[in-house]
């Protein structure tokens, strides 16, 4: 795949915690020449905590709130962006990344996402204490169907190979 010059849109990953957002974003991003933004890092950077010390001091409305805003603020071109598993319970959001790029869903599956992030204690998972993933993860199905432009099933290892073929899938030099 190219290079692409001038594109005037971006990638963006949704999906939940432990599909791949940020790794094959970043792949994407390298492999195109475009530029790379994690939602959740720009949280951090924000707050100046990790989001799990934000979820812990604040709970899960504080990180869905700021994660709303700064997807709001986003004013990109040329870049794939990776946001937080929860970007789609914010509808305005959603409707701002629709208006940017093309939405791309990293579907994994139930068994995935707990083996990838089991009961990761640092992972930062916007939900409630009480709430299990597999109950997040039922939540959050059909939003993450409902903003997608395209699907990709990631259930694989994200080795070399992996990533090259998800790329393939995207066909980028298409956009």
């Amino acid at each position: 795949m190219a290079k692409h010059e001038g594109l005037a849109s971006n990638l963006i990953f949704i999906g939940m915690p432990g599909s791949g957002k940020s790794t094959l974003g970043k792949y994407i991003a390298g492999l195109c020449g475009l530029g790379f933004i994690d939602t959740d890092a720009l949280i951090e950077q924000e707050h100046g905590y990790s989001l799990q010390h934000l979820l812990d001091r604040h709970g899960h409305q504080f990180i869905r709130r700021a994660e709303s805003e700064i997807i709001c603020s986003l004013r990109s071109q040329n870049n794939v962006i990776a946001t937080g598993g929860s970007a789609v319970y914010s509808e305005a959001a959603m409707l701002h990344l629709s208006s940017l790029g093309k939405v791309i869903y990293l579907h994994i599956s139930l068994p995935t996402v707990i083996a990838r992030v089991g009961l990761a204690p640092d992972r930062g998972i916007a939900k409630l204490p009480n709430v299990s993933l597999a109950s997040l993860y039922r939540e959050r199905l059909t939003l993450y169907q409902r903003w997608a432009n395209v699907t990709l099933q990631n259930n694989w290892p994200l080795t070399d190979l992996r990533l090259e073929e998800l790329a393939n899938q995207l066909d980028i030099t298409q956009r």
